[in-house]
């Protein structure tokens, strides 16, 4: 598949883009080779870079607002600091990566292991350390040692270093064996486990940490093997001058905490939401959610939400309970209150329809009543704590960022203000006074991971059975390949 993404320079701009490349090779330091390099000239001169990637979540997928992903992130950074557009072509798996790189690709990032003994290649400097994980299908009798590991069916994905780290243990514990394949990913892995086709598998600490909430009976056993490095991946023999050009770019990232922050920002989520939470989720999601999904889906059309999004919402308010009320007085699947329902003009909040209506068109009024400035996710994310908090407190946060300094269209800024609406010093200079301002936070946070669990079933509904009908048929042997013991 190949993506080919917008123009950073369109039309007019194209001038100033050549200009910038010019630029560039003048300005390069003088100790580099860079300037004289064919490789680099020929990506500038072209005016745009060629990386091969994989369709991961931890790599590089789309989105809900198009591309998105760690290595997409970095390497669109790059592309611009250059002054070229990007191009992605998303390979089968590493090899495929690897060999695209040698053959006529620029850059490799791809999840790739830091290999200076892979030929025909040279590598950045490293990105991200890579930690691999044993984990295993809830009910075993947990793992502690590599001795516990013996007789177990443990899976791994050949070439991305996992693979590369059990064969080193083996060699001082002899009865290790495995099963490795480059047609699957870890999220492959990790359903496998879950529906007992599997065992265990090794895979890497954030990988599991990003896939960890679909798949709650898979639970962490412990680190082995020695942290391995991701890096990108160049071909040899063409200069060495884009390298250089990326260890530059990588080393300013490290250096002024942007790389850090990108890594908190994908890899580093909290483990708010427990297994015991995921799991009853889940559960809930495919015995009560099926009566109600038309009715989401039907609101989405009309108010342009994405179905499974408004159904968050619900779960996060009722648990996709029509009948749900609290002592204050809110009532329904949706939750509305009496004043919020005579608005929506909800004649009966208990009326799973009207409510899942009702509460749809609340949300987009709190999205169209937020600022222009306020765009993207943080738009969204904001009208999520005002459906919960009130629109009035939300604006109260607002302006305690403002007053510390902060940007107020940022989610991020307001969501550290919110909870300090309970702390008098704060609420007594607001206009709406005091608010349960912690609850918000921790309202859109599960939205977003009920959301995501969501989506995550949604697409697996297609696709899981398929992988379980090419890769568990015991006629077709050549899905895995099985590392037998050392005699």
């Amino acid at each position: 598949m190949t993506v080919n993404l917008i123009d950073y320079f369109p039309g007019s701009w194209r001038g100033a883009a050549l200009l910038v490349s010019a630029l560039l090779l003048t300005l390069w330091p003088a100790d580099s080779s860079a300037p004289r390099d064919p490789h680099l000239q020929a990506v500038l001169a072209r005016d745009f870079i060629s990386v091969h990637t994989r369709n991961t979540p931890t790599t590089y997928y789309e989105g809900r607002r198009g591309p998105t992903g760690f290595e997409y992130e970095l390497v669109k950074r790059f592309a611009d600091l250059l002054g070229v557009s990007l191009t992605l072509e998303a390979d089968h798996n590493i090899e495929s990566v690897l060999h695209a790189v040698r053959e006529d690709g620029d850059l490799g990032a791809a999840a790739l292991p830091l290999d200076p003994t892979i030929a025909g290649l040279m590598f950045s400097r490293p990105i991200l350390e890579l930690t691999p994980l044993l984990v295993y299908r809830r009910g075993l009798p947990p793992p502690n040692t590599l001795e516990d590991l013996e007789g177990l069916e443990i899976g791994t994905l050949r070439g991305s270093g996992t693979d590369r780290v059990l064969r080193e243990l083996q060699s001082e514990h002899p009865f290790l064996s495995w099963k490795e394949s480059d047609d699957i990913e870890v999220a492959d892995l990790l359903a496998r486990i879950e529906r007992g086709h599997l065992d265990a598998a090794v895979v890497f600490e954030h990988q599991f940490r990003l896939n960890r909430l679909f798949f709650p009976e898979v639970e962490d056993g412990f680190t082995l093997g020695k942290p391995l490095s991701m890096a990108w991946a160049f071909p040899a023999g063409r200069g060495l001058g884009l390298l250089e050009a990326a260890n530059r770019f990588l080393d300013e990232l490290h250096r002024d905490g942007r790389l850090d922050e990108l890594v908190a920002s994908y890899f580093g989520h909290d483990d708010y939401l427990e297994y015991v939470g995921a799991r009853t989720f889940i559960l809930q999601a495919q015995e009560r959610l099926p009566t109600y999904t038309e009715l989401f889906r039907t609101a989405a059309r009309d108010t342009g939400f994405d179905w499974k999004l408004l159904a968050a919402v619900g779960y996060q308010e009722s648990h996709w309970k029509p009948e749900a009320t609290s002592p204050t007085g809110v009532r329904g699947l949706m939750m509305l209150t009496l004043p919020t329902a005579g608005e929506m003009e909800v004649d009966d909040r208990l009326d799973p329809a009207q409510s899942i209506d009702g509460g749809a068109r609340y949300l987009r009024e709190m999205e169209r009543r937020l600022p222009e400035s306020i765009t993207g996710d943080d738009r969204l994310f904001m009208a999520m704590a005002a459906y919960n908090v009130g629109l009035g407190h939300l604006y109260d946060a607002r302006r305690i960022v403002e007053m510390q300094g902060g940007d107020p269209d940022s989610w991020t800024d307001v969501r550290e203000a919110l909870p300090l609406l309970q702390e008098q010093e704060w609420h007594s200079q607001t206009r709406h006074g005091y608010a349960r301002g912690g609850e918000p936070v921790i309202y859109v946070r599960n939205i977003r991971r009920y959301y995501e669990i969501l989506d995550y079933l949604d697409q697996s509904q297609q696709r899981y059975p398929l992988l379980d009908a090419r890769l568990f048929d015991e006629e077709e042997g050549d899905a895995f390949q099985v590392i037998p013991p050392l005699p």
